[in-house]
């Protein structure tokens, strides 16, 4: 079992900067991904949509949403990942959860994912 614990979500204007972590605790296999998605308001019930994602191998993938403004990265030796998000705008404005998958890949379906978080709360106001 692998836990997963974001942090640094919160309140910000639009134009500033937010950087989000997620430790991951528990059983973690050598290699994994780890990728954050995130629920919009009004979207609980639908799928969560991607943001980026990270492979062991360091190869990264964001969406085109957020390309040019939010960077993906990991540092293993902490077993944390962290979302550099610039430049925000008010659609940005969404719970965003991270995710762990046992495959090496990265992959923008929630299903791909195996083990995930509780959510950080990012509002972006005028």
């Amino acid at each position: 079992q692998v836990l997963l614990e974001e942090s640094g979500g919160g309140l910000v204007q639009a134009g500033e900067s937010l950087r989000l972590s997620c430790v991951a605790s528990g059983r973690t296999p050598s290699t994994f991904v780890m990728a954050w998605f995130r629920h919009a308001p009004g979207q609980e019930g639908q799928e969560r949509e991607f943001v980026a994602g990270i492979s062991g191998s360091e190869a990264t993938y964001a969406a085109i949403s957020v390309q040019g403004r939010f960077f993906i990265s990991r540092d293993d030796s902490n077993k944390t990942a962290y979302l550099q998000m610039n430049s925000l705008r008010l659609e940005d404005t969404a719970i965003y959860y991270c995710a762990a998958s046992n495959r090496d890949s990265v992959m923008t379906q929630e299903g791909w994912y195996d083990f995930w978080g509780q959510g950080t709360d990012v509002t972006v106001s005028r």
